[in-house]
């Protein structure tokens, strides 16, 4: 068990549970990721874990370049899939393929593609539906050839035809996703071949027990660069593509999950954000055979995943009031009841005998695999990597700004008296529909907390799991606003005697980091500010980003609505900023583009009236990084070097090396 938060490489080979399962006969598996021996990259095994909560984990997989989507089938075996080489010399390369793992005996490939292979859903018979990537303008068939030509000559052009270009991290255009069926025997069928570059891109898919029918999100171009996305209904045997619910300007969908008996569609009905709304996410059950689907009520709970048990009815889990819940649906009746709350869920796994496991979380706790009883009572399951002691403790810290309650977690150091005094951080969320509701690994209040810092973690306007009205207040992604919360509860708890007001840094990411560059022109309260992966620039990022669709249609041109970028687009407090900041960005982050931190770093070092050497601000670029930081040791370096600038300033201590030590 891990307890020293003061040694961060620790901390990063803390092993990481991502994913649990269960199978018909009972069988539960886990996903559990770990750093290779050099640190440069997570590697995931596959662990089976004892249903009752008695024996250890059991390690089952170990090659070196990993194994993660467990899925356990019928006839006892485990699907998942893996780069790691075929064992009988069969074809190899990089790709991801689909392999199976008896109960007894090794593994063996099942299918794979020269695009990869990721599993969507498993029928009754073994057949699999997988998601893959095809070259536009080819076919299973030719893709290998094709795109063993285009790595052969160098080329790299990408010829785009429309929005969007790029996701998340990799450029859009070259490649197609496709749906593919995938016989027991591992036969692949392209069920999508008339799928262009958006149809399907970040899309979700599902397969009918009986392997008839798969449900699949669909997406379309339409005017002004914008898309909308609708669900769409395959039967196998044809390949015919029919539409069950088709997008508008007013809502679109996603998230589409078949019932065990294929009778029922779950969705989420999203709308269309606006710059006087967000977008809300609804359940509904929708009868694919016709007939009046069913809206299901889930209070102030935002949505995050749902799984539908064997007898019909349907999990939901997500985020409420700073933590999070359980619900059980009836489809028939829409009738709603809390199986457990007081933490975070995810990952899932109804099993046959009403039971559920999951993964649960707190701000105190890593996720770790629990069994729920058709009751609601939890318990945990033996598994890789716990935390035993925490270098602090945990409050829960509430304020009224302008007539609204707002809540918050306080982080506490051990140490933190009257007669020493924690200095403090306020730690301001990303999203800005997120929750600091749980544990994070990319951002770990008691590493800071082991340092001798008081963390400060709100929830303000915008935040989920408080309702739609907790969504848009302080929409369309207002600073001021969200500021206005988060001081009046750090005010609040600057007046403990263990906190001492005069030393506090401000740290944030995505549109935290958005928060702490238009802050950064705003106050000089902070002694340093940590600002990663946020925008500075508005009408520059609004364009350049992924999301530019959402967010031009949200905010418009700067010209339609000049006051609004000129309060809240952050570069224009540049002339203002007095406290020393630290920039951290990504190289491949097309969420928010490095442009922004290039920019930042521009204004910010030009406008510099002192000797270059004198400089207070600094700039951590992540060549290989995209909106987050993955790569193990650039996670221990991260943290070292947010910490270390936040001791130089906050502090007194000693300055971080111009020429870090490693």
């Amino acid at each position: 068990m891990f307890s020293d938060f003061t040694d961060i490489e620790a901390f990063v080979r803390i092993p990481r549970i991502s994913a649990v399962t269960v199978g018909p006969r009972g069988r539960v598996v886990a996903a559990v990721s770990e750093p290779d021996e050099s640190g440069s990259r997570f590697a995931s095994a596959l662990w089976e874990l004892d249903p009752a909560g008695r024996a250890p984990a059991r390690r089952l997989t170990f090659s070196e370049r990993g194994e993660s989507t467990p899925r356990l089938v019928p006839d006892g075996s485990l699907l998942f899939t893996s780069r790691r080489p075929d064992p009988e010399g069969g074809p190899g390369g990089d790709a991801t393929a689909i392999w199976r793992l008896p109960e007894h005996g090794e593994a063996s490939p099942v299918a794979r593609t020269a695009g990869g292979l990721k599993i969507a859903g498993v029928a009754d018979d073994g057949s699999i539906l997988a998601t893959t990537s095809v070259t536009v303008g080819a076919d299973l068939d030719d893709d290998a050839r094709l795109r063993g030509a285009r790595k052969d000559a160098g080329r790299s052009t990408i010829w785009h035809t429309g929005m969007p270009v790029r996701h998340w991290d990799h450029a859009l255009g070259h490649l197609s996703a496709r749906l593919v069926l995938v016989s027991p025997d591992g036969e692949l069928t392209d069920l999508t071949e008339d799928a262009d570059t958006v149809a399907l891109n970040a899309g979700s898919a599902d397969l009918s027990a009986d392997g008839r029918t798969v449900v699949t999100t669909w997406t379309e171009r339409v005017r002004g660069g914008q898309t909308r996305t609708g669900i769409a209904v395959i039967d196998t045997a044809t390949h015919k593509r029919t539409t069950l619910l088709a997008a508008d300007d007013d809502q679109e969908y996603g998230s589409p999950l078949l019932s065990p008996d294929g009778s029922h569609c779950a969705v989420t009905r999203w709308t269309i954000s606006t710059p006087t709304d967000t977008g809300y996410g609804s359940l509904w059950i929708h009868p694919l055979s016709g007939g009046t689907p069913v809206g299901v009520d889930v209070g102030d709970l935002t949505i995050r995943e749902y799984a539908w048990r064997p007898d019909g009815t349907l999990l939901i889990a997500g985020d409420l009031h700073s933590s999070g819940a359980v619900l059980t649906v009836d489809p028939r009746t829409a009738r709603v009841r809390t199986l457990a709350d007081g933490a975070v869920f995810s990952s899932l796994a109804p099993a046959s005998d009403g039971s559920v496991y999951a993964l649960r979380s707190d701000i105190t706790t890593p996720p770790r695999p629990v069994r729920l009883t058709p009751e609601g009572e939890t318990s945990e399951l033996p598994a890789p990597g716990a935390v035993e002691a925490l270098p602090g403790r945990l409050e829960r810290v509430w304020t009224e700004a302008e007539g609204v309650r707002v809540g918050a977690w306080l982080c506490l150091p051990e140490s933190a008296s009257s007669a020493t005094p924690a200095p403090v951080m306020l730690w301001i969320h990303g999203g800005p529909h997120t929750s600091f509701n749980a544990w994070s690994w990319r951002w770990c209040p008691w590493l800071s907390v082991a340092r001798g810092y008081a963390v400060l973690m709100p929830d303000p306007a915008m935040s989920t799991g408080y309702g739609n009205a907790g969504l848009n207040r302080g929409w369309p992604r207002r600073p001021d606003v969200v500021y206005g919360e988060c001081e009046a509860l750090l005010d609040q708890v600057l007046e403990r005697p263990e906190l001492d007001a005069s030393r506090t840094a401000l740290l944030g990411a995505s549109f935290g980091g958005f928060m702490a560059n238009w802050i950064a022109g705003h106050t000089d309260r902070f002694s340093a500010i940590v600002t990663h992966a946020g925008p500075w620039a508005l009408e520059q990022q609004h364009r350049t980003t992924d999301a530019a669709a959402k967010k031009m249609r949200v905010h418009g041109h700067e010209d339609d609505d000049p006051e609004w970028y000129r309060a809240n687009s952050p570069h224009n407090g540049v002339a203002r900023v007095s406290t020393p900041v630290l920039i951290s960005h990504g190289d491949r982050d097309y969420r928010v583009p490095i442009g922004e931190a290039l920019r930042m770093w521009w204004d910010l070092v030009s406008g510099w009236d002192g000797p270059p050497e004198t400089l207070p601000h600094r700039f951590l670029q992540m060549t290989g990084e995209n909106h987050w930081v993955l790569t193990p040791s650039n996670i221990r370096v991260w943290n070292e070097a947010v910490l270390g600038f936040c001791d130089q300033h906050v502090l007194g201590a000693d300055p971080v090396p111009d020429v870090l030590p490693w």
